[in-house]
């Protein structure tokens, strides 16, 4: 007969269940208290979208700014200086670690990039910094040895726009001229060229007319970068006006971009343009600053339609929108065509102009309307317009367009002027240009 297991005592069965229990809790592990996830009403923020191209701004913070790192640098720069997220490279550089940026220095039309074409501007300290603001389109065009007193490099920010007499090319030359006869290091942050870089058009400039706005001697739409062009200067006899023993001992650094290729125009590089002058409000004004910009020198004719299309609107003094059209079309351009757009004139009304649309990108040769603009201009004047000009107006038509030939024939000729054949020359001189430069190049 089976034996019977003794009864427990109640107290013992809750005895027991306690410390079943106790062992279960310690072989399990707590689970972590739950956290509020983003819920229907918490958005969650969308990852930062970048332009494919890192401007050198944006490359030099990327290094750590390795490049002016325990240096005491000025900055020349303008409005449009900013890296590909839209801030200003004054401001990077003034909150880098390890850096001192001591002094500001700025171009035509200012620091801020709103004083007209070809108007003085004074120094000025900046208000976001208190730094002191050394213009070079004043008293100087050029850095001080007192301006550069205490610099160790000095870094050339500037956005060019593809053509010879946008003057922020000139701005650089003449800087790195001073910085290398006064020991400071030049560090040029690169950018687009707007117009890309295989792009090469128009007169190179002639040795006897290099100014302010012709500072290298480059066929008018120059092909290069800022950096590329500074590569030029440096390593290039006779394009800086310094003895070749300071060229060879200036110390010059670029900080290239990353993601631009030759083949990139502006809209193609996803960054936002910044007007770089009062004029230049977006990339079209950039196109036909390049296209229209010499036709209008001492012609009759006018850029803009009313307030509207800087530089892609045209128009000439009696002369309807059709007439125009019809007058131009019969040169037979190719890449480009004309329509009629509204704008507004000084007066507030409403009017009709012409605007030059680029319809086929590589037909298109960027100066060559200019000069049947010249032309035209001499068919419509009873006299000769370039044959009636004063000896200073003479010295500015040629050092904006380039070739005293060129203004020889077209004061000789005036409307029997032929304008192919200087086309045709150019062209090639363009294609020599362009072989020859090739190795100041830094991108495919």
């Amino acid at each position: 007969m089976p034996r019977r297991l003794p009864a427990l005592h109640p107290l013992a069965w809750a005895v027991a269940g306690a410390l079943l229990l106790l062992a279960a809790g310690c072989a399990t592990k707590p689970k972590p208290p739950l956290r509020p996830g983003p819920g229907p009403d918490l958005p969650v923020a969308p990852p930062e979208v970048l332009p494919p191209v890192a401007l050198g701004i944006d490359v030099l913070e990327e290094r750590k700014f390795d490049a002016v790192a325990g240096k005491r640098i000025g900055l020349l720069t303008h409005r449009p200086g900013v890296n590909r997220r839209g801030v200003s490279t004054v401001d990077v550089l003034h909150r880098a670690p390890g850096v001192k940026l001591v002094a500001l220095f700025g171009p035509e039309h200012g620091l801020d990039g709103q004083v007209k074409a070809g108007d003085r501007v004074g120094d000025a300290r900046h208000p976001g910094t208190g730094l002191p603001v050394y213009s070079l389109y004043g008293k100087s065009r050029k850095p001080s040895k007192e301006m550069l007193q205490g610099l160790d490099a000095l870094v050339i920010d500037l956005q060019d726009i593809g053509s010879r007499s946008y003057t922020f090319i000139s701005a650089m030359r003449y800087t790195m001229e001073a910085c290398f006869e006064n020991g400071v290091e030049v560090i040029v942050l690169d950018r687009p060229n707007p117009l890309g870089g295989l792009k090469v058009d128009g007169p190179p400039l002639d040795a006897e007319l290099i100014s302010y706005v012709g500072a290298f001697r480059v066929p008018y739409v120059h092909g290069l970068t800022m950096g590329e062009l500074a590569r030029m200067a440096k390593e290039a006899p006779g394009v800086l006006a310094v003895p070749d023993k300071v060229r060879e001992r200036g110390r010059l650094t670029v900080i290239p971009m990353r993601g631009w290729t030759r083949a990139m125009r502006w809209p193609e590089t996803g960054l936002k343009w910044i007007p770089t002058s009062p004029n230049i409000p977006d990339f079209d004004a950039a196109v036909g600053y390049a296209m229209t910009g010499l036709g209008c020198e001492y012609s009759g004719w006018k850029w803009g339609i009313g307030d509207k299309y800087p530089f892609r609107g045209i128009g000439f003094p009696k002369k309807k929108p059709d007439e125009i059209i019809a007058a131009l079309k019969k040169y037979k351009i190719p890449g480009i065509a004309f329509t009629k757009r509204p704008g507004n004139g000084s007066d507030g009304k409403a009017m009709t102009g012409v605007y030059v649309e680029v319809t086929d990108w590589e037909a298109w040769r960027p100066t060559e309307l200019s000069f049947y603009m010249h032309k035209q201009a001499a068919a419509w004047s009873a006299k000769n317009p370039f044959a009636r000009l004063t000896e200073k107006e003479e010295r500015s038509f040629n050092i904006h367009v380039g070739s005293l030939a060129w203004f020889k024939a077209l004061k000789r000729d005036g409307a029997r002027v032929h304008v192919p054949t200087f086309i045709d020359n150019w062209a090639g001189r363009a294609k020599i240009y362009q072989d020859n430069s090739r190795k100041y190049w830094l991108y495919p």
